[in-house]
């Protein structure tokens, strides 16, 4: 008999034990038992799916005696010939639909699929930092470690290209990049991504491109540059695009990876093992939604492009609590906390507990947000208006 004293935690894997529930998602369940909370916390565009998508895919389930099965692993074949078109129209890559596509549960689970590949115990991925939350999490629960490339915050949030060479080591194997950035809003340039697809080359790396803000760019269109674009990258590269915020998808789950084939036939193994596939409902709106002319986009942008502005103009009020560098894109701001504060986590929940407004901490998105917290402008005014006029109020004049 095993006298061991037992504990259920003992059934815990250290990979799940040594993570913890997203701080964004921490921040987002804590005001949603907090009453009358107003949350900035979470990137949930307040965006219903546009009309053509929910009426399209309505007609479809009276018609289509297939949309409640399971789909191929890949995704749907009319939808991955779809995206190769697309693809090539915003990249000029043409890629091949049945070897190089894989239709996801959205760029989450698409990261998550493309690092349970690539990434064995203690191989190191390259992260800017800060940089999304979660992707840190995924990183760690495949065994991996994050190392932080710190952008330059005194720059405007630019990536220093001098010290990322001196961050790769043996153990190496990915770097990923966000860009419109979450949570800076960062565009990174054409030049300076062009210089990490060299370093990435030069040190046989692989770049993943985690892609959810290309349409919300506003004044600075002409800053973006798709990496995927660049030739001499495809054979070290995954691209991955979600429908979650361009067509206010977020509940369905639904994006796509394009990679290289032979990286395609590693990542089946593991989205067949994991999910199966993406839901077929959600396929077939997409499919909707990328036949449609997407009229939509420019309304969605042009509403928060209105957002960002009120926002901002917030923000210059309460310069004795916050002082931000503009975002380019996306739909987030990152404040550095100037006012007496212990850290971004405690701070956060002060500002929960006293003043009823849920911002999520910087110390989430690595070491270099801590003293920041992120907040998003994808709400509606109503909300931000009310939000900053708690926060005048709990922190008094200037």
């Amino acid at each position: 008999m095993n006298d061991k004293k037992f504990s259920r935690s003992d059934w815990v894997s250290k990979n799940v034990s040594n993570i913890s529930v997203s701080a964004i998602k921490e921040m987002a369940i804590l005001s949603a038992k907090t009453e009358g909370a107003v949350s900035l916390a979470w990137g949930l565009p307040s965006f219903r799916t546009p009309a053509y998508i929910r009426e399209g895919t309505a007609q479809q389930l009276d018609i289509d005696p297939d949309i409640g099965k399971y789909a191929l692993p890949d995704g749907l074949k009319a939808l991955r010939e779809l995206v190769a078109q697309m693809h090539q129209h915003e990249t000029g890559a043409e890629v091949d639909p049945d070897d190089e596509i894989l239709i996801t549960a959205g760029n989450m689970q698409g990261v998550n699929t493309i690092l349970h590949v690539i990434v064995d115990s203690g191989d190191e991925i390259i992260v800017t930092d800060p940089g999304f939350a979660s992707h840190l999490h995924q990183i760690r629960l495949c065994g991996g470690n994050p190392v932080f490339w710190r952008l330059l915050e005194e720059e405007g949030w630019r990536l220093d290209l001098d010290q990322l060479p001196e961050l790769i080591t043996a153990r190496t194997k990915a770097i990923v990049l966000v860009s419109p950035s979450n949570p800076t809003g960062k565009i990174f340039s054409k030049e300076e991504l062009i210089r990490v697809g060299e370093i990435a080359n030069e040190n046989k790396l692989l770049i993943v491109l985690d892609d959810p803000y290309r349409y919300y760019t506003y004044e600075n269109t002409h800053k973006y540059y798709n990496l995927a674009s660049l030739r001499g990258l495809k054979d070290n590269l995954v691209y991955l695009f979600t429908f979650s915020k361009t067509f206010a998808m977020s509940g369905w789950r639904l994006g796509y990876m394009v990679m290289p084939a032979a990286l395609k036939k590693e990542a089946l193994k593991v989205h067949d093992a994991t999910l199966i596939c993406t839901p077929r409902i959600s396929q077939v709106a997409g499919i909707i939604g990328l036949r449609g002319h997407a009229e939509h986009l420019g309304e969605f942008e042009r509403i928060l492009s209105r957002r960002r502005r009120l926002i901002l103009q917030r923000l210059d009020r309460v310069p004795h609590v916050f002082d931000y560098i503009k975002p380019e894109g996306a739909y987030y701001v990152f404040p550095r906390i100037v006012a007496n504060h212990l850290d971004s986590r405690t701070f956060s929940l002060e500002l929960l507990n006293k003043a009823k407004v849920t911002v999520a901490p910087g110390s989430a998105f690595g070491p270099s947000g801590e003293h920041h917290v992120r907040m998003a402008f994808c709400v509606s005014d109503e909300e931000i208006n009310e939000a900053f006029d708690r926060i005048e109020a709990f922190f008094g004049p200037a």
